[in-house]
């Protein structure tokens, strides 16, 4: 991915077809977002990286290239830590994967190709934090997106930091080593269940100490045996698993068969009045092999 600085300023240049103002619309999803602030067609975040914590805003300057300016001052001396910022961003937007292949087979689905024509540009918007990743899976399970929000944002507010520029608070996902130590009494103002708090504190624990770390699952080189270590851990089922293969991981073989939604939206795509059954969903699954993570997402696009 080629990137240039230019004064204090970087730009980066996306693959074709890629469209910014499909991705922030997807990021406007919700009004309770805390983790990034989107106005003006463009987005700003703090960032967290080794040695320092960025404020930027990300905008589009022209078609295919981003422009990220530094707020605040906050522009890293070091080129390594600015070298960390890109390829965050880079990881964030799933810039490196190339499309073409799934929107190739797409095209002739009968359940996907409505879809790649309404939302063709977006990417799978990332959590490239596994903590973070596994957190907002654990936080989201059976409960309705909007109530995930709004335990997320108590999370955050609670138990992360925040940098404050113009009168905004842009806050950064609580660590590991913020959570570990913590009871389940210390997290009962989130109000959400005891066992979410549980599984919470545990994947810290595992997260901190280094038993679980993102590099281990990308070695694996296989969403299975990365899907075998994640369900070993308590709390985290099948689908908690492939949504973090998904969105922190980048497998585009991760495949969430049993979300909800998925269901939901091939229900929709196809007109009918019932949702499809397991075995059902195997068999359109068939046509999106290598690209299951990419279809469930499209897919979900469809909802909202």
């Amino acid at each position: 991915m080629y990137w240039e600085e230019i004064e204090d300023k970087i730009l980066l240049h996306t693959p074709s077809g890629f469209s910014f103002s499909k991705n922030l619309h997807y990021l406007s999803r919700s009004t309770n977002e805390c983790l990034f602030l989107i106005q003006d067609n463009k987005i700003r975040k703090a960032v967290s990286l080794e040695t320092c914590t960025p404020l930027i805003e990300i905008s589009e300057c022209e078609d295919q290239i981003l422009t990220i300016e530094f707020l605040n001052h906050t522009r890293p001396e070091n080129k390594s830590s600015r070298e960390e910022l890109v390829a965050y961003i880079i990881e964030w937007f799933d810039l490196n994967v190339d499309l073409r292949e799934f929107y190739q087979l797409a095209s002739g689905d009968p359940i996907l190709s409505h879809a790649i024509k309404k939302f063709e540009g977006l990417r799978i918007m990332g959590i490239p934090d596994l903590f973070e990743a596994m957190a907002w899976g654990i936080l989201g399970q059976q409960i309705n997106l909007t109530y995930a929000y709004t335990l997320k944002r108590r999370l955050v507010e609670t138990f992360g930091r925040t940098v404050r520029f113009e009168g905004h608070d842009y806050w950064l996902f609580p660590t590991p080593d913020a959570i570990a130590n913590l009871t389940v009494q210390d997290l009962s103002g989130l109000k959400m269940t005891v066992k979410k708090c549980e599984y919470l504190i545990e994947v810290a624990n595992l997260i901190h100490n280094g038993v679980l770390t993102k590099q281990m699952l990308l070695e694996t080189n296989d969403v299975k045996k990365a899907e075998k270590i994640l369900t070993q851990i308590r709390g985290i089922g099948p689908w908690t698993a492939n949504y973090v293969l998904m969105r922190c991981l980048r497998f585009t073989s991760a495949f969430p068969i049993d979300d909800v939604g998925l269901h939901n939206a091939i229900k929709q795509a196809n007109g009918s009045q019932t949702k499809p059954t397991k075995s059902e969903i195997m068999l359109l699954a068939q046509n999106w092999k290598g690209w299951e993570a990419y279809a469930t997402f499209y897919l979900w696009r469809l909802l909202y």
